[in-house]
């Protein structure tokens, strides 16, 4: 399913060899939280999306793990943001905006962060939608 709807967007996709349920067990369980359902079944068909240019449009299991880690440490960007936790990160557009699910409270929608003034502002409606923008666009089409 979501191998198709990212290759309907952008025929090709670079897709990676899908996590099995262990690996995603383990991967919540570093976390602290279960991931949304959504990006949790992209991940057992792909381990991450590759979009035009190599952009992570969505990233690896294991890098979605280490950078929500660094995103949630109280010691990493103290004063300078918001706070991340309600966010799981999982994509990027390349030039330094960070994809988000919203995990509190649970929700379907995605949000883009702007690392430059700490906005976050909606993206898309769904990780369907979220794919078809990301990869049908050339990199900042949420603004």
């Amino acid at each position: 399913m979501w191998k198709e709807a990212a290759a309907g967007a952008l025929p090709d996709v670079g897709f990676r060899s899908p996590v099995d349920r262990t690996a995603l067990t383990e991967a919540e369980q570093r976390l602290g939280r279960g991931l949304p359902a959504q990006p949790a079944g992209l991940l057992l068909e792909t381990n991450g999306v590759v979009g035009t240019y190599g952009k992570d449009v969505v990233r690896s299991l294991d890098r979605i793990v280490q950078e929500n880690l660094l995103f949630w440490s109280p010691n990493s960007f103290p004063g300078l943001y918001m706070p991340f936790d309600p966010l799981l990160f999982f994509g990027d557009n390349g030039g330094g905006d960070q994809f988000a699910f919203v995990l509190t409270p649970d929700r379907p929608d995605i949000f883009v962060w702007d690392h430059e003034n700490d906005s976050r502002l909606w993206a898309a409606r769904d990780l369907e939608d979220y794919l078809h923008r990301s990869l049908a666009s050339s990199g900042d089409w949420h603004r």
